[in-house]
């Protein structure tokens, strides 16, 4: 066979091609057995040659190659050349526009069928043009997974941080134009305690089945973010006024609240969301996103499962709270924690039996801070830690100077208990102070049990071998309180300050710290009665038939060195009282 290279102008010459010679064949063979598809036109913009790649990349018919063949006419076929547009005058023009500079250039033409061609234009010496085909199909595909792999997340496939500032950036541009929108930040409550308890497979797909939901809660235009961990947020356009999103939240925590199926475990969540509505709250995506995690952190504060605007004051509470928190940070290292003590004694015989540590800050600045501002944030942070390490240890050694009938009594957090090292701080306090581990209770509240139950409970057991006593504190706030006495043969159970202050309100309370004190006595558990402030409450829980109580009728908290004295003053006063 004679030339495989189709010279399509008779008595055209190829200016680099001279029939007959060996070369045609070898330069043949090099063009048929390339990857490209390529044409080459002359000057007028007519077909000179083409290799049989380009036909079969396109998949049409060798035959339009005929004489007087234009760009034009191919174009009409289907094929692209350096521009995107369907019509073929507007495509031709589009190429000749381009063309004018004389210089290369190259674009992706993006097919019907999926495929996608790389094609370059190279201008010729006489005017012409060179045009090569490649398809790049996977390499497309592999740049575009790569391409939405770094905008979305890899467990729910959801937009990802990268891709929400990306969003929020252009909706914002609307914003300036006069419309509004909102940002969502979205928490799961206690999904953590998910993670602990039945492993994170299992927290991934609840992650996964809470992204549907909220797909399913929100319009084609709002976008679903995963930030990361348990936390989403939304971008919510076209707002036409707040209320729009809070009834986009109310559907959100309808939806998530209902029960999961994974696995064989029912698992029941909820949602906290915090909102902030640009332009009222912010018009850059930082300020918004800012303010909305502000409001989060409010929803979360007023007990979870809710939802909250932001407010202006947040910002300052936040300030004060973050200001409190690196205070926090140095307080241990400058010794101004102290602990104060209240007695609990016994309703017979007015016995102390015990002085419960009380963890007071002493701030240079601020005086006596109270535990309820500073305790949740040092659990947030994981200050809980050391500091509880510190009261242990102090409580400890302050306990060795009392009586060896009165023991000591320290609250512990989750936090705490789940440490690893919790043993060895307590082993370590006991060891340092020469105290029998008798003479240590440990309060712990129901929320212990709810999280990480299992681990805990072992926990519990090996304190209770060891001898420390464990007293489950503000019993009856909980909503399986009962539960637990059977899960953990506690020492005590103190009765929250709630039910006694109500005591004189009506028939419940009375029947609810009448229960408590009966169920205690019958299960061999230590009563006490909490927040015993006045002679009325002092009486009735005699007559009920409390074991213990606390309380500023008997004696306010103080510090180590007034407990001593007061410890003192009330032997010498029961001495007398015998005598």
């Amino acid at each position: 066979m004679r030339s495989k290279i189709h010279p399509v102008l008779p008595g055209q010459v190829i200016p680099f091609l001279q029939p007959g010679r060996q070369d045609d064949q070898v330069l043949n063979t090099v063009l048929d057995n390339l990857a490209q598809g390529v044409l080459m036109f002359d000057a007028d913009l007519r077909l000179v040659f083409y290799n049989h790649r380009f036909f079969q990349l396109y998949g049409i018919s060798k035959d339009i190659a005929r004489s007087g063949c234009t760009l034009h006419d191919l174009v009409r076929q289907g094929i692209h050349v350096g521009g995107a547009s369907g019509d073929p005058d507007e495509h031709v023009a589009n190429f000749l526009e381009r063309a004018e500079d004389g210089e290369e250039f190259g674009a992706i033409a993006n097919l019907r069928d999926g495929r996608a061609f790389l094609i370059v234009c190279k201008p010729l010496i006489d005017g012409g043009w060179l045009i090569t085909y490649q398809d790049v199909t996977e390499q497309q595909r592999a740049q575009d997974r790569i391409a939405h792999m770094a905008r979305h997340d890899a467990l729910t496939d959801l937009p990802n941080r990268v891709l929400m500032r990306e969003r929020l950036e252009h909706e914002l541009k609307r914003v300036k134009r006069g419309e509004q929108l909102a940002v969502m930040c979205l928490d799961l409550d206690y999904f953590k305690s998910v993670n602990d308890t039945l492993g994170h497979p299992i927290g991934d797909e609840l992650l996964k089945r809470v992204a549907d939901r909220l797909r399913g809660c929100t319009r084609e235009p709002d976008t679903v973010v995963r930030l990361g961990g348990d936390e989403f947020a939304i971008i919510m356009t076209d707002l036409q006024e707040p209320a729009n999103a809070a009834v986009l939240s109310r559907r959100i925590q309808d939806s998530v609240s209902k029960p999961y199926q994974i696995d064989g475990h029912q698992i029941v969540t909820n949602i906290s969301i915090g909102i902030s509505i640009a332009p009222v709250d912010g018009t850059d995506p930082d300020t918004l996103l800012k303010n909305a995690d502000m409001a989060l952190y409010g929803a979360k504060t007023d007990g979870r499962g809710t939802y909250r605007f932001f407010e202006p004051e947040m910002d300052a509470r936040m300030q004060a709270r973050r200001q409190l928190e690196m205070d926090l940070r140095k307080a241990l290292a400058n010794k101004e924690f102290e602990l104060h003590y209240q007695p609990l004694v016994t309703l017979k015989g007015s016995e102390i039996t015990a002085l419960e540590a009380l963890l007071r800050w002493n701030h240079p600045k601020r005086g006596m801070i109270s535990p309820a501002d500073f305790i949740p944030i040092a659990e947030e942070t994981g200050l809980i830690i050391p500091i509880g390490e510190w009261v242990l240890m102090t409580a400890c050694k302050e306990m060795a100077a009392w009586p060896a009938s009165i023991k000591v009594a320290v609250n512990v957090s989750p936090a705490q208990l789940k440490h690893r090292h919790f043993m060895k701080s307590v082993t370590a306090a006991l060891e340092a102070s020469g105290a029998s581990p008798s003479r240590l209770q440990l309060e712990i509240t129901e929320t212990v049990l709810m999280q990480n139950t299992f681990a805990n409970l072992q926990s519990l057991h090996a304190l209770r071998e060891l001898g420390v006593q464990i007293a489950l504190d503000d019993f009856g706030t909980g909503y399986s309180s009962l539960s637990y006495l059977r899960t953990f043969p506690f020492d005590k159970i103190k009765i929250d300050r709630s039910f006694i202050q109500d005591l004189a309100n009506g028939v419940e309370p009375f029947a609810i710290v009448n229960a408590v004190a009966g169920l205690a006595n019958s299960l061999s558990i230590t009563s006490t009665a909490e927040g015993v402030e006045t002679q009325e409450q002092l009486d009735t829980l005699q007559a009920i038939g409390c074991a213990e109580m606390q309380g500023y009728l008997f004696s306010s908290p103080k510090p180590a060195k007034e407990m001593s004295k007061f410890l003192a003053e009330h032997a010498a006063r029961t001495v007398t009282s015998a005598a």
